[in-house]
């Protein structure tokens, strides 16, 4: 798993640099309208312009892509350029306001809000019924892409944590069947705690997986009452799934103010030795180049919900696709959106970089691969973090964190959750 997976439920990079990439000076005869959802926009010496961030797609998939659409629009040139997620915020946000945007941004999900409350994405709300499977895209992309109403992202794919476990500390435990309820999990984690192993290797400090565990109970980080936000942190929602994590953590020698930035590195060199750990499937394949004796040792199950009638909680990392309104070619920018959403393209990129297509209908499509089947049955219960142009700030300094150490040392979880509402709302209602 890339490494920039590990934060893509925020997929917030620090805010640097400045867009500065060369356009074509063909226009659109009318770049307002909008091309035929079945005929191609005609090409016309135009060059299309995408920005993708670096690790989404394997330059193999991106040379066949480029000749698939610059065949069916004749006299076109797709340009793909790659951008670095270090800096890419404010790097968009000024391409946004300029008058030499590119024609599609592959954007994080939880930036959407942001970048439409500038105002510079393309209302493509009319759009959205003419794509493929539109209707079973992963909520955990498409919320985050419709603000106020309007589409301005497109689900381009995703990601979301499972548990990742040793198949043979398993079975030597005696665990046939993965756990489904967090009651039955908390039995077979002790139960695999034994004999000097970890049941469970789970930093103190893993945000994202207690926002899945909130949720699970009811509860949000912070909700909107009129145009102000709330924290939410210090209700018996949360505090009950903070308590469940303590009870989780307890089973784990990970460090209770720690993250999940080491993980793979202490997974790999404690071989044999943990049990479990939260994570994107990819991080086993991470692990496995490190310790290759750990090849094939590992399975995969969706998290754990309140009861077996459905998984539990996953915040949703990944990219949405959007056309910035300074785009000098809608329509062809829309006609990539398009060939990137078909089934075709979405089952190429999913396959090639372990991650999940936009939309559960091609479930099939992964059914021999364990990770990806973990992660799309996680993904029906997917969440997103609050709808905010603000959220990317609540990340920078996270008292999320802070707040679930204070829990995990025998802080009280209501007494911990006030403070850390206060820094959440501060930044929430900040007016930009």
């Amino acid at each position: 798993m890339k490494r920039r997976l590990l934060v893509a439920a925020g997929v917030a990079a620090a805010l640097t640099g400045v867009a500065a990439c060369g356009s074509s000076d063909n226009k659109d005869d009318d770049k307002n309208t909008p091309a035929a959802s079945n005929a191609p926009a005609a090409g016309n010496g135009k060059t299309v312009r995408v920005w993708l961030m670096k690790g989404t797609a394997p330059d193999a998939y991106i040379a066949e892509f480029k000749a698939k659409f610059e065949a069916d629009h004749p006299g076109s040139k797709l340009d793909v350029q790659i951008q670095q997620w270090n800096g890419i915020g404010q790097k968009i946000t000024g391409a946004l306001a300029s008058n030499d945007a590119p024609d599609v941004v592959e954007a994080g999900n939880t930036q959407i809000s942001q970048y439409a409350a500038s105002g510079g994405l393309k209302d493509l709300s009319s759009k959205v019924s003419d794509l493929t499977g539109s209707d079973t895209w992963l909520s955990g992309l498409a919320a985050p892409g419709k603000i106020d109403g309007k589409t301005y992202g497109i689900p381009f794919y995703a990601a979301n944590r499972v548990v990742v476990y040793n198949k043979d500390l398993f079975q030597k435990a005696g665990v046939t069947t993965p756990p489904k309820t967090q009651a039955e999990w908390l039995e077979v984690t002790k139960k695999l705690n034994a004999g000097g192993n970890q049941g469970i290797y789970l930093p103190g400090q893993n945000w994202y997986f207690y926002a899945g565990l909130l949720a699970d109970e009811g509860g949000a980080i912070a909700t909107k009452d009129g145009d102000k936000w709330k924290g939410a942190l210090d209700t018996p929602q949360a505090a009950a799934a903070a308590n469940f994590y303590k009870q989780l953590q307890g089973y784990s020698k990970a460090a209770k103010d720690g993250d999940e930035k080491t993980q793979p590195e202490v997974v790999a060199a404690d071989a044999g030795k943990i049990a479990q750990f939260v994570a994107i499937p990819g991080e086993a394949a991470t692990i496995i180049e490190s310790n290759p004796a750990l090849k094939d040792k590992f399975g995969f199950f969706p998290i754990p919900g309140k009861d077996a009638s459905k998984p539990g909680a996953v915040l949703t990392g990944g990219s949405d696709l959007v056309i910035p309104e300074a785009s000098k070619n809608h329509d062809l920018a829309y006609d990539v959106v398009k060939q990137f959403n078909s089934d075709e393209w979405q089952t190429k990129l999913a396959t090639a970089i372990k991650m999940l297509p936009n939309r559960s209908a091609l479930a099939s499509a992964f059914a021999s691969d364990p990770g990806t089947t973990a992660m799309l049955e996680g993904a029906k219960n997917g969440i997103v973090t609050p709808d905010s142009p603000n959220w990317a700030s609540v990340e920078e300094n996270n008292p999320l964190k802070a707040y679930l150490t204070k829990v995990m040392t025998g802080g009280d979880a209501i007494a911990a959750g006030k403070e850390a509402n206060a820094s959440v709302e501060k930044t929430l209602n900040t007016k930009n």
